[in-house]
């Protein structure tokens, strides 16, 4: 089905909001249509049409000595005798080393948009990429190296749409479970992701002696907790599934002590075998557990929605994932002769998507900024200062100053102050000021 596009920068009932789970290994494309009469509200692309296989190999293809490029599941049969075959795109891509390629060379971030915009082909039966109204990455790991490789990516598939967004497998979890039945997240939530190789688990606590409720997500990598490899005689495999399996009893054992967990998620292929027998019985003890591996692409989807249309419990509760603000910053004012705060950041906001600008007026004697930090995560609340040093004197006047914020990492912001100077008396100066300072 396919659906018109708005043009006034607004998200319309009817609109395609995309969800693009990128991996190292596979990915995953989910997508919704926004407005209330959706009763399924996020559906996954199968890469086969009528199956549940929705992973897509991040890899491509260059046939030899063509320009023809394949990606996902062809690229990988074609590698094997047709052409070039290039895996691991989201780690060549953050280490940003050129790629050779018949005597040519490529950059690894282009490759990886090549590899985004070829799979999104896939949703040709709902509209084509060019008309999806927002979009919203998730990955494993979201640090300043990713958001340059996503930057730099979203800016080359040509989405006609200032709505794209990125969030880690973290935060995606949490937009999930937020959109499950709120008996399955009445108490705390665990997910255990395996890929055969590594367990990555997921534990979800909220604080409700807080307004709103914070949620924090507590994560564990186990490295050690390696399935056989298929090929491995039957008696082998059975003695390595029984030991994985006593791992894995063993680390639930202790997410799950002294702790009442709600629900359980199994992710990944790591548990297609069926082999954590032991582990199924002491998890669902008194719990709900769910198995599946599409998870995180529809948690992308679900946070479209809170962005554009925050449920109840959207507005009750925020996150406080390692990519967010963990803090309200603001400062005391006076507005029409009566003192008030200002917000300035908001808890909760993804460090690098914060960017504030304000004017304010000082009375010209005075020369220091006080700005008041509150966490959300307990502690208390505290003043930062910046002092404007050589800031010039207008004795009976008031001094303009053009204000700038932004985050330079979940821990610290920068601020940028310019004088602006008051009226004819006094002109602009064009004096800047440049501090940095925590916010924790």
């Amino acid at each position: 089905m396919f659906f018109d596009r708005k043009t006034d920068g607004k998200v319309h009932n009817g609109s395609i909001l995309a969800g693009y789970d990128l991996g190292n290994d596979f990915s995953q494309i989910s997508y919704c249509v926004y407005g209330e009469d959706s009763k399924e509200p996020v559906e996954s692309v199968a890469t086969v049409v009528g199956t549940k296989q929705y992973n897509i190999p991040t890899a491509l293809c260059k046939r030899k000595g063509v320009n023809q490029w394949l990606y996902g599941r062809d690229a990988i049969r074609a590698g094997q005798e047709e052409g070039s075959l290039i895996i691991n795109l989201v780690e060549l891509a953050r280490k940003g080393e050129m790629i050779e390629i018949e005597e040519e060379s490529y950059d690894p971030v282009a490759l990886l948009t090549l590899f985004i915009k070829r799979s999104l082909a896939l949703m040709s039966f709902v509209t084509t990429s060019e008309n999806i109204d927002a979009f919203m990455f998730t990955v494993d790991v979201l640090d300043d190296r990713m958001v340059e490789i996503l930057s730099q990516a979203a800016a080359n598939l040509n989405l006609k749409t200032s709505h794209i967004y990125f969030q880690s497998h973290t935060e995606s979890f949490y937009y999930f479970v937020l959109h499950q039945p709120e008996e399955l997240w009445k108490y705390q939530v665990l997910a255990c992701e395996h890929n055969g190789m590594r367990l990555k688990t997921y534990r979800m606590e909220r604080n409700k002696r807080t307004t709103p409720i914070v949620v924090l997500i507590e994560e564990q990598i186990y490295g050690t907790l390696t399935l056989p490899d298929e090929q491995e005689e039957e008696e082998i495999k059975e003695d390595a599934y029984a030991a994985a399996d006593e791992k894995f009893c063993n680390i639930l054992k202790k997410q799950c002590t002294d702790r009442i967990v709600s629900s359980a998620y199994l992710l990944g292929d790591g548990f297609k075998n069926e082999w954590a027998k032991e582990s199924l019985r002491f998890l669902c003890r008194n719990r709900r557990v769910f198995q599946g591996n599409n998870l995180f692409c529809k948690g992308a989807c679900f946070a479209l929605l809170e962005r554009f249309e925050p449920s109840k419990e959207g507005k009750e509760h925020i996150f406080l994932g390692p990519d967010k603000l963990k803090s309200n910053v603001g400062m005391n004012v006076f507005r029409r002769g009566k003192e008030s705060y200002y917000a300035l950041l908001d808890a909760g906001e993804n460090w690098y998507e914060v960017h504030k600008s304000c004017e304010i007026l000082l009375p010209g004697e005075e020369n220091t900024l006080s700005f008041l930090i509150t966490p959300l995560t307990g502690e208390r609340a505290g003043i930062q200062e910046i002092v404007l040093e050589d800031a010039p004197v207008r004795e009976g006047a008031f001094s303009r100053f053009k204000m700038e914020i932004r985050m330079i990492s979940a821990e610290c912001a920068e601020m940028k102050i310019t004088d602006l100077g008051f009226g004819e008396l006094f002109p602009v100066g064009g004096k800047m000021w440049k501090k940095q300072f925590e916010v924790t």
